[in-house]
């Protein structure tokens, strides 16, 4: 038998059915709004418009030196940007240059034209 404390605990709690719950959503279901903000708002899914380094132009990069190395011969060639702004102007695109710094120098020669050269990689300094 419950003591008279319990029973006044038991009389004070709400009788008749439960509440509904809401089920949590599945994968058919509609996603909350307040998911759809939070994922907006989440500074890590903003998409980035930058331009690659390499579809830059001489004027737009900051950095001080400028790498480009090749990948199949491991050949690095690095210049400062006040140097590549004077030799080929503020307008020339980086690849451009790279390009131009990486010409006939490749030691891996295949002995077809079209396979010929340095295969540019613009890392960092």
């Amino acid at each position: 038998m419950p003591t008279p404390k319990q029973m006044e605990r038991l009389a004070a709690q709400p009788s008749g059915p439960p509440e509904p719950t809401v089920p949590p959503p599945g994968p058919a279901d509609d996603l909350p709004e307040a998911y759809w903000d939070s994922i907006i708002r989440d500074p890590r899914g903003q998409i980035r418009t930058r331009v690659p380094i390499q579809q830059r132009r001489l004027s737009e990069i900051p950095r001080h030196v400028l790498r480009v190395s090749c990948r199949r011969c491991d050949r690095i060639v690095e210049i400062q940007t006040v140097d590549a702004l004077r030799i080929y102007g503020a307008h020339a695109v980086w690849k451009d240059v790279g390009m131009k710094l990486l010409d006939n120098g490749c030691q891996e020669r295949t002995g077809r034209l079209e396979e010929d050269g340095c295969w540019p990689s613009f890392g960092t300094p």
